[in-house]
């Protein structure tokens, strides 16, 4: 793939992401505008023939999808967000490669994948998680809930005021996505988690994150 004078990759080449509003694919369009990259933003129905279309392109028929300038084609926002930072180290995606900021970096992009998102699926889709369908359903998504809240104020008591203390990160608009998941009064997150409203503040202020939130919302 070919890079710029600056060693990030070059901007000539076209990214496909492919979502739904509200979805993990924002914090991937958000990094996508913060590196200046030519992309085409494709909604996705939730019809069974629009997921069909989709696992054509991505076997695993999930949203986001990114397909990069070659043609490959990724699954997995945080794989997505930690690719594009790598390949654009100049950009305030995230630290340098190889320091050990970037190593915390990581370890926060994978917390909140693993851990926070992991819990918004069993708060939305609660009856995937039991053989019995709806019969647990809302003891699934009750816990799902509970711990979704408990991960997300670990991760805000150190925000000082961003994820990685004073520089933005693409953390930064992980985490902000995420916790807008929350499904009931935002009032009630930010009592347990009190740096949280602020740092929604911080994030939503940034010109590429008012943009997108703007595309979402149509």
């Amino acid at each position: 793939m070919p890079r710029d004078s600056t060693g990030d990759v070059a901007m000539t080449a076209m990214y496909k992401l492919y979502g739904r509003p509200g979805s993990g694919s924002l914090a991937v369009q958000v990094a996508l505008e913060e590196i200046g990259a030519r992309y085409e933003r494709i909604w996705v129905g939730r019809e069974a023939s629009d997921v069909a279309r989709l696992r054509v392109i991505n076997p695993a028929g999930r949203v986001p999808a990114l397909a990069l300038p070659d043609g490959t084609v990724m699954f997995e926002s945080a794989a997505m967000l930690i690719h594009l930072a790598l390949s654009h180290p100049k950009s305030p995606l995230a630290p340098q490669p190889g320091t050990n900021r970037h190593a915390v970096f990581l370890q926060w992009m994978v917390f909140l994948s693993a851990n926070v998102y992991e819990a918004a699926l069993r708060m939305y889709y609660s009856d995937r998680y039991s053989t019995r369908g709806e019969a647990d359903a809302d003891a699934i998504r009750k816990k799902g809930t509970d711990d979704f809240c408990t991960h997300l104020a670990l991760i805000a008591q150190g925000l000082e005021p961003y994820v990685m203390g004073g520089e933005y990160s693409i953390a930064d608009v992980y985490l902000y996505m995420l916790a807008s998941w929350y499904p009931g009064d935002r009032s009630e997150l930010y009592a347990r988690a009190p740096k949280l409203e602020a740092h929604a503040q911080l994030v939503s202020a940034r010109p590429s994150v008012a943009k997108v939130d703007a595309d979402h919302a149509q």
